[in-house]
Formats: structure tokens, C-alpha cells, sequence
């Protein structure tokens, strides 16, 4: 049972991995191997979150079922027992599934389907969101011979979720700030669009020529799925929840991939003309557009409505004077929220701002600072 003391040494610890400045990657990682002192486990999956429309991005994990990646996504997304998106709108952002379905873990029908198969014994699921957006989810298992996870434990992470979101949250805006993301003229840009026709069980059909720069961008998944990055099927199963009525959060995500890059992922459902013959699932993967990287950008930073109204406005090419009359205040109180948002973005001119909340495809000239 972890004391009052042992949490909040806990806490600090984690705060302190926040201002190391890691990447995503090595945050949750490091994370991870805090959290598993007081909160044990035999297997685990970790994945961030599109804070606009919940889908997961990024995947990290250790399960003994690599093989059935496709089913394990597409149970989570379809299943409603402490999915992501109830826990981060209830009253506890941790919940274990033994806890969630009354001692009766077949109610899930991610563990009757597969968590039993490998011995599965109870699930901690927690979900890391702030007044912001939905940052990611983390899924703790364990395995044979294994104890359910105890009240103390399920506490545990339940405390240490506003720390680790906040964390996530500040490597998100990170993303924003690296090599590649000067904005206009930078070489971030320009990739050919590419289309993935999976199945409803998340098999790949075909895919077009184009898809190969993209996969080699994203994290390519386990064999022996083709390699296929985990956020293709994610989107896909995303589709899938929402035809079935699970969830209502479009099938799309907006993510980066590295080097200045942003990829947009959106699953469809396709037509055919055979009757009887379900259609097959298209994800698109494109450049982000910059409206969408923006709109990321203001969560990521934790702009307030005013601060993003007024970002967008300037990127719009709007000056002071003209950014006065649409926001009604004064020129005084549109210079002051600027400085507000340089503080908040480490930027010092409108220019900067605009880039950086933009990025490469965003055209030339598109702001003014006067």
C-alpha cells in the first residue's frame, strides 16, 4: 500500500522528468518505470492521443499477443468497458477492469475475445486528460498467477494522471518547436497523398505506390502485418467504433512524424457494387493542412479561446489595428495578449508565432506585425 508520502515523492519525481524537455518516447518510458514501482504489471500498452478527436497516435506496449495486433485494436476501440474516452468523462481516470465489470471481466469483450486467451487476469486502464484535450492512454495488465489490481493501486494512478498529463501535454507542444518547423520555406512539405484499403478485420487490401515514403515515416508495426503503422489501424478502428455506435469522434488523426513533418490519417468507409459484400475501409494519409496543425498547436500550448481566436485572426493576415476592431478592445490589449502568447509559445514576433502554429504549408506572407 503506498503512504501519502510515497505518491507525492512519486508526483515529483515525474514533474521533475517533465522538465528534462524529453521527447514523447523517452517521457513515457521514463514514466513508465516510476509508475511500475507502486503499480506492478506483466504487460502494457501506451499510446498518446489527437487531443481534437481522442484517436490513438504513437503506440508504445509489451504484450505477449503481437500477432493479433489488428483484433487488439479493433476490441479496444469497439470495446466500451473503460474505454479511453468514459474514463477521461468520469469521475476517476483510472479504473481496473475487474473493478469496471463487477468481478465479471467477460463483460468485456476485449478480454473474452482475447486478454483470456493469454491469461489475462485483470486490466488498469487510465486515461490522461486535462480541460485541453485527451492526451493519451495507458493499459496495464497482468498475466498468469498474477493478483488483481488493488484499490491502493488503482489510487495510485489516479493521482499521478494530472502530473503525467501535463507531461504529455508539454512533449506535445515540444513537437511544435523542432528542427523542421520553421514554417514557410522549410523542406517539410510535399508529400504525394497516399490511400490503404484495409478489410473489417484491418487486413491491408491494397495501397497505392505512394504509401510507401509515408509508412517508412510512421512507426511501422510488428510482422506479420505488412509493417503497417499502428495509427493506420487505429483510425480504421476508430471507423469501426463509430459505425457501431461506440464512440462519435471522427476517424482522423494529425500527428508528427518527425523532422518538421505532420501526417493527417482519415479512415472512410468506401462503396462497392456487390451486393452482400461489405465495402472496404480507405485511409488517406496526407500532409497536415494547417488549419489542423493549428488547432492542435492551441491546445498543445493551452491557449485560452481569446488567445487562439487572436492567433487565428493573425495568421489570417489581419494587423493590429485591424485585429483591435474584430476583437473590440483596444490596439494596448492586442500587444499585451501577443506578449501573453510569446511567453507561452517561446517566440518573439507575430511571424514566429504564425510559423510555428502553422508550419510549412502555411503561404508566405500570410501574417502581419504592424
Amino acid at each position: 500500500m503506498a503512504s501519502n508520502w510515497a505518491v507525492s515523492r512519486s508526483q515529483d519525481r515525474v514533474k521533475a522528468l517533465a522538465r528534462e524537455h524529453l521527447d514523447s518516447h523517452a517521457y513515457r518510458a521514463a514514466v513508465r518505470q516510476e509508475l511500475r514501482a507502486l503499480a506492478g504489471h506483466d504487460g502494457w500498452v501506451w499510446l498518446l492521443a489527437d487531443p481534437c478527436t481522442t484517436v490513438g497516435i504513437a503506440p508504445m506496449a509489451e504484450t505477449p499477443c503481437p500477432r493479433e495486433l489488428p483484433l487488439l485494436i479493433a476490441l479496444k476501440y469497439q470495446t466500451q468497458v473503460n474505454r479511453w474516452t468514459e474514463l477521461a468523462a468520469g469521475p476517476s481516470p483510472a479504473v481496473s477492469l475487474k473493478f469496471a465489470t463487477g468481478g465479471d471481466p467477460a463483460r468485456s469483450e476485449l478480454w473474452e475475445r482475447l486478454l483470456c486467451r493469454y491469461g489475462i487476469v485483470d486490466v488498469l486502464s487510465v486515461a490522461f486528460a486535462d480541460r485541453w484535450g485527451l492526451w493519451g492512454w495507458l493499459d496495464l495488465w497482468r498475466g498468469p498467477g498474477s493478483h488483481d489490481f488493488s484499490v491502493e493501486e488503482v489510487r495510485y494512478m489516479a493521482a499521478m494522471a494530472a502530473v503525467v498529463t501535463a507531461g504529455l501535454r508539454e512533449c506535445s507542444a515540444r513537437e511544435f518547436q523542432g528542427p523542421g518547423n520553421e514554417g514557410p520555406g522549410g523542406n517539410a512539405t510535399g508529400h504525394r497523398q497516399a490511400v490503404l484499403v484495409l478489410a473489417d478485420d484491418l487486413s491491408i487490401v491494397s495501397q497505392t505506390e505512394s504509401a510507401g515514403p509515408w509508412l517508412d515515416l510512421l512507426q511501422r508495426g510488428p510482422a506479420p502485418h505488412q509493417g503497417i503503422p499502428a495509427e493506420v489501424l487505429n483510425v480504421a478502428a476508430q471507423l469501426l467504433a463509430v459505425e457501431r455506435g461506440v464512440d462519435a469522434h471522427p476517424a482522423r488523426s494529425c500527428l508528427h512524424v518527425g523532422n518538421g513533418v505532420w501526417a493527417s490519417l482519415v479512415a472512410a468507409r468506401m462503396t462497392t457494387a456487390v451486393s452482400g459484400t461489405p465495402a472496404p475501409i480507405a485511409v488517406t494519409i496526407q500532409d497536415c493542412l494547417p488549419a489542423e496543425r493549428m488547432a492542435v498547436f492551441e491546445l498543445s500550448f493551452a491557449l485560452s479561446p481569446r488567445e487562439g481566436q487572436l492567433l487565428e485572426l493573425s495568421a489570417s493576415g489581419l494587423d493590429t489595428a485591424s485585429l483591435a476592431r474584430e476583437l473590440a478592445v483596444s490596439r494596448y490589449t492586442v500587444q499585451d495578449q501577443f506578449k501573453s502568447l510569446f511567453g507561452k509559445c517561446s517566440v518573439q514576433s507575430r511571424g514566429a508565432l504564425v510559423a510555428m502554429a502553422r508550419g510549412p504549408l502555411a503561404p508566405a506572407g500570410s501574417w502581419a506585425e504592424g
